[in-house]
């Protein structure tokens, strides 16, 4: 498994990420003992979880994580969790204000059974806290030893360029950006990207295939297939907006071109992603332990100029044109404070 540095800093994270973001939860946990040992086994050393994951059981995701990693030797991996969405009924219970993350901090550390996280994300940004309030309280969970690193995650560049300078002042890592990012969504490339590299902040991209659409699993004018994440409520959501048939059959064009690499599809939509120097690591989520195997085999490599350029051309549907989304507005909006609570929020 190849390593890359996070950013400008000096912190090593495997190319690859094992995220549990829909795949862990309280029913889950032997399965994910089994994906764990798995990521192990073939290099992966950087795990993220949040928590919020583990829905209706928020938190479970840390748990059934920091279960599995127990007897592993904890200088050996690097763990990364978030903190801003709402994990319980009260007004306080969401955002990123100092009473919010300080107690979420001890939770998650509870949770995933260790005395420290390598490096605490905000989920989103609080347009409701003071940023300097988050930040402060960030810089002293750093002084505390309870964290390592900081990183944001879904922010724009204004929001990563006033966050990165109360850093440098308060003299605390902020090192990461953890934004969706694949051959189909690409917002943040125009400036997200360049504002990061400037600053020495590294991209951990989420949702490299596409919520399982770079698979090719999903093909135009067929039912989507049983237990797909397309047929479940919570994943139906996020992959919805790639099912029509101009990207689902865009993605079948992709197919010789993954095939002339020794690729699978995944693998190949992978590789795309991690051909980006700004990326230091791509997050893949799994319910088996061979689906882990198949992802790290994607890392250790890149593709040359003509074959990003192919595949640049495979996505131009003859009729509707480009089905690349490259729009910087897409950038996920600013966390909303939610006044209702229900378990089966996210």
């Amino acid at each position: 498994m190849e390593h890359r540095r996070l950013g400008g800093s000096g912190l090593q994270v495997s190319a690859v990420t094992y995220g549990n973001w829909l795949t862990h939860g309280k029913d889950t946990e032997q399965v994910a003992r089994e994906c764990v040992a798995a990521a192990l086994d073939v290099g992966i050393t950087t795990f993220d979880t949040a928590d919020v994951y583990g829905a209706p059981d928020y938190g479970a995701a840390e748990e059934v994580l920091g279960s599995a990693l127990r007897q592993v030797r904890r200088a050996g991996y690097v763990l990364c969790t978030k903190v801003c969405l709402r994990t319980g009924p009260g007004e306080n219970d969401q955002g990123l204000s100092r009473k919010h993350i300080m107690e979420s901090c001890d939770a998650s550390l509870r949770r995933l059974g260790t005395d420290h996280i390598d490096l605490y994300q905000a989920h989103r940004y609080d347009d409701g806290t003071p940023l300097e309030e988050t930040m402060v309280a960030f810089a002293d969970l750093v002084r505390q030893g309870k964290v390592g690193y900081l990183g944001t995650s879904e922010w724009r560049p204004d929001q990563i360029e006033a966050a990165a300078k109360l850093a440098a002042e308060l003299r605390v890592p902020l090192i990461s950006n953890q934004p969706q990012y694949s051959m189909l969504w690409r917002v943040i490339e125009a400036e997200v990207v360049p504002t990061c590299e400037r600053l020495g902040i590294g991209q951990i991209v989420w949702s490299p295939v596409a919520q399982g659409v770079l698979t090719g699993k999903y093909r135009p004018g067929q039912p989507m297939p049983e237990g797909s994440r397309a047929t479940q409520d919570r994943g139906g959501r996020f992959v919805g907006r790639y099912l029509g048939d101009a990207v689902l059959s865009a993605v079948q064009r992709l197919a010789p071109i993954a095939a002339e690499q020794g690729l699978t599809l995944a693998q190949l939509a992978i590789r795309w992603v991690l051909t980006n120097p700004a990326v230091s690591s791509a997050i893949l989520g799994a319910s088996r332990p061979e689906q882990v195997r198949d992802n790290a085999a994607a890392a250790g490599g890149v593709l040359d100029a003509d074959t990003m350029a192919r595949i640049d051309a495979a996505l131009v549907d003859p009729e509707f044109g480009d089905v690349i989304e490259r729009d910087p507005g897409k950038i996920a909006t600013p966390f909303a404070v939610r006044t209702g609570w229900s378990r089966t929020t996210d």
